[in-house]
């Protein structure tokens, strides 16, 4: 290990100027449970910590006329467990609650979870986000079977790992950013990019830049839910994900819908084609399949992530039959 500062400055002023414009040179410290593993692979090389846990305002879940207010340093577990959170949004409380274990559900925090690295395993092992040698990738000849199957046009291949981000992009949610040049608010879902060049990081976060708030607007009677596919129940990356997000007559008809993926790209999946098909429409179970088929028809996929594309379309699927509340005959 090489010596590393470690700063605990008490404003979010104080903590911008600490990071610097560097994002290589010096890290923003909350949970760690993702950062300090990757530090001790050598993946990540910071030379200065900067903890964010004592500047005030940025725990806890805040009601407004405008919606909620949840703090990027509110811990998974007790993002699980608010009240108000669960009244309003239950599909995002029950997300938080099968996040790994309660160990980690402890520590690890809704920014973290949100801003997480990617698991691709040539990244880990300290072969770049984009895992290319000799200006090819490695991954499309290498072990590709949890690689993206979306937005995988090259040279980018790996998912993005947050549970989380796709059910708060379904809903609409915003994140609220901190940096040299104070706060700016943009949809959660332009967060998140798709590098091209090496170098390039997959948030599309400014130098010293530190993520302080997600906005979610109000629920206003729209119909969440959000189902994931695992290859087992706990302690477990999810292999797919799909959040829906549904607005709909008292005929039943959808009048907005959203449709989000996640890892299956290398950032949370906007499924627009999916969402047209449910326009107007009464859901049922054929309708939900024909959109699970619409989620994934622009799909590249590989012999051995194949199996990704049927797993989307089934996370769609169950997805929009819990939204919508029908209960599919056996």
């Amino acid at each position: 290990m090489h010596p590393i500062e470690y700063a605990s400055p008490n404003t979010r002023e104080q903590a911008v100027k600490l990071l610097g414009t560097d994002p290589a040179a010096a890290a923003p410290f909350a949970g760690g449970s993702d950062l300090l593993g990757l530090m001790k692979d050598g993946v990540e090389t910071p030379k200065r910590l900067v903890s964010l846990k004592g500047i005030a305002g940025l725990t806890g879940v805040r009601s407004e006329s405008g919606g909620l207010r949840i703090g990027a340093l509110t811990v998974l577990d007790d993002l699980a467990a608010d009240a108000a959170l669960g009244f309003e949004y239950p599909a995002v409380t029950a997300a938080a609650g099968r996040l790994a274990g309660p160990q980690i559900r402890n520590v690890a925090t809704l920014g973290g979870n949100l801003l997480q690295r990617p698991r691709c395993w040539y990244y880990r092992n300290g072969f770049g986000l984009l895992a290319l040698r000799d200006g090819k990738s490695m991954v499309v000849d290498g072990d590709y079977r949890y690689h993206a199957i979306l937005g995988n046009e090259g040279p980018a291949y790996f998912v993005s790992p947050s549970t989380l981000a796709p059910v708060l992009v379904a809903v609409g949610a915003q994140a609220v950013l901190f940096g040299p040049q104070g706060e700016r608010r943009i949809e959660l879902e332009k967060l998140y990019r798709i590098p091209k060049q090496p170098g390039e990081r997959e948030h599309d976060l400014r130098p010293g830049e530190i993520l302080t708030e997600v906005h979610l607007p109000p629920a206003a009677g729209r119909k969440v839910a959000s189902y994931e596919v695992r290859q087992r129940t706990s302690l477990d990356w999810s292999l797919a994900t799909a959040s829906v997000a549904l607005e709909m007559l008292p005929d039943g008809k959808v009048t907005q819908a959203r449709v989000v993926l996640g890892q299956v790209a290398p950032m949370p999946w906007v499924a627009l084609a999916a969402a047209e098909v449910l326009k107007g429409k009464q859901i049922d179970v054929a309708l939900a399949t024909q959109a699970g088929e619409a989620a994934v028809h622009s799909a590249v996929a590989l012999e051995k992530n194949r199996y990704k594309i049927q797993l989307a379309k089934t996370a769609v699927k169950r997805a929009l039959i819990a939204a919508a509340g029908i209960i599919e005959d056996e």
